[in-house]
């Protein structure tokens, strides 16, 4: 039997991965968008050069330095928000990111070369942002309820009691899996909880790059380890809320070990989400900006 947060995860997955179509569409093109701007860059100046040798009228001159005028406030405001965004990062190794503009991404950065170690503190900051979030509230009441739809482990029973107990197993599942994974273990063998973008490469390579993260991570000093603060975090936490609060005939390995399986698939889905929202994110903002 699949765990109880399984089919759940699976329904919320199977709508991210829709998206990857879109991340997919835009890995696979980014040479084009890189030769617009240098084409036109170059046959820009003999278009400027002819006008000013023959004719000198003051409405010719005007219209393609206005325009160019015009590109280089675009790329100057895009540099701001750039800058804006590594500031915040190299200020406090952070990130403010959501996904999908919703859900809590504060532990992944991009700017992997310009950011600092995180503190113990930074590291339970963090992960108690992301935990006790607004957002997560409404996502764990809508896992619960597939869950009490499903009677999902029926020592819960049914009614409001019952959803009562599968929303506190559920908000305390995901609690201590995101304190383990992202904070206790971490600060106890010195690991690095962020996940860094890769941000280029084929679809496929950056696919894998993603998965990778669950086995190899870096430590506060920068070098690669075995992720630790994953798989052994994640068993930890499953360990704990399997044989703490949940129906005694649910406490047991088989169980435990369907826990543990579980949130580390879970886990690398919203990885690999992590990879490729930055695509997906830019592609919206492109079909929303007036042509």
């Amino acid at each position: 039997m699949l765990h109880r947060w399984s089919r759940a995860n699976l329904i919320v997955a199977g709508l991210l991965l829709f998206c990857f179509d879109t991340a997919r569409a835009q890995t696979a093109s980014p040479a084009p968008t890189q030769q617009d701007p240098t084409s036109q860059s170059s046959q820009a100046p003999p278009a400027e050069q002819k006008p000013a040798q023959h004719q000198a009228p003051p409405a010719q001159p005007q219209t393609p330095a206005q325009s160019g005028q015009s590109g280089s406030d675009d790329k100057d405001q895009q540099k701001g928000q750039k800058s804006e965004d590594q500031k915040t990062q190299e200020e406090t190794g952070l990130s403010k990111d959501r996904l999908f503009w919703t859900l809590p991404n504060f532990l992944t950065v991009d700017n992997a070369y310009q950011i600092p170690p995180l503190t113990p503190a930074q590291k339970f900051k963090a992960v108690a942002r992301g935990t006790f979030d607004p957002v997560e509230f409404a996502y764990i009441a809508f896992v619960a309820g597939i869950s009490q739809a499903e009677n999902s482990e029926p020592g819960y029973n049914q009614g409001w009691v019952g959803y009562g107990r599968r929303y506190g197993a559920a908000f305390g599942d995901n609690t201590i899996e995101n304190f383990f994974v992202g904070a206790i273990v971490p600060s106890i063998i010195h690991q690095d909880p962020r996940y860094y973008q890769l941000g280029h490469g084929t679809f496929f390579h950056r696919t894998v790059y993603a998965v990778g993260r669950m086995f190899i991570t870096r430590s506060d000093s920068g070098n690669k380890q075995f992720n630790f603060s994953e798989i052994v975090g994640a068993g930890i936490a499953a360990g704990i809320s399997t044989y703490t609060y949940h129906p005694r005939s649910d406490q047991n390995v088989g169980n435990a070990a369907s826990v543990w399986g579980t949130q580390i698939g879970w886990d690398c889905v919203s990885t690999v989400v992590k990879e490729f929202w930055p695509d997906i994110r830019r592609k919206f903002h492109k079909e929303k900006q007036p042509q």
